[in-house]
């Protein structure tokens, strides 16, 4: 058995506007540093295998809490929101004829317009997990979070989802084989040591 926990990069300027991001490579903006250069890894997950996307504001989340640079998988690049990236969630919410759906409205094989659906990016994150031979930290997105802790959970985004993503938290998933199983409480990254 391995644990893979996860971990949501920092805030960005994008995420406090409300905007979507998927696949746009957006930095974290200057207080969402300021909070991860004071926090770290707790044991024993500071000695883990360290991954992130390869998009800026997750390797940069996994360096600064880390200490060291993660390697990257494109796997665990964000869900492609197509034509709705850079767009406000609410926005698009308030207009009918959008399309878009709340969450739990989805299903596996919701699309945004020009983007991806949940079992699209399952299927490429699924051969990435069989990979892993050892206790691994992945730095990443909500949107490849929810996807790994709705296997993990056998939630089919319909319905309220049975966990809550938040930051600065790892959620910790058991991976025997193909069965994944969700630890039911995430694990708070602890302050940082002076130097």
């Amino acid at each position: 058995m391995i644990r893979l926990a996860l971990l949501r990069h920092g805030h960005t300027d994008w995420n406090r506007a409300g905007r979507i991001q998927g696949r746009s490579d957006i930095a974290l903006d200057d207080t969402a540093r300021s909070e991860l250069t004071a926090q770290a890894l707790p044991a024993p997950w500071d000695a883990a295998d360290l991954w992130s996307s390869p998009l800026l504001r997750a390797a940069e989340t996994a360096k600064l809490v880390a200490g060291r640079d993660p390697q990257t998988a494109p796997e665990l690049i964000e869900m492609d929101w197509g034509d709705w990236e850079g767009l406000r969630g609410i926005d698009l919410k308030a207009d009918p004829k959008s399309g878009f759906r709340d969450i739990e409205h989805w299903g596996w094989d919701y699309r945004p317009p020009g983007g991806e659906t949940p079992a699209e990016v399952w299927e490429r994150i699924a051969p990435w997990l069989q990979r892993l031979t050892r206790d691994t930290v992945a730095v990443c997105h909500i949107g490849i979070m929810r996807m790994i802790l709705a296997r993990a959970y056998g939630w089919d985004f319909d319905g309220p989802a049975p966990f809550r993503i938040k930051r600065n938290r790892l959620f910790v998933v058991e991976i025997d084989g193909d069965a994944l199983r969700p630890q039911p409480d995430p694990i708070r990254l602890i302050p940082k040591e002076p130097q």
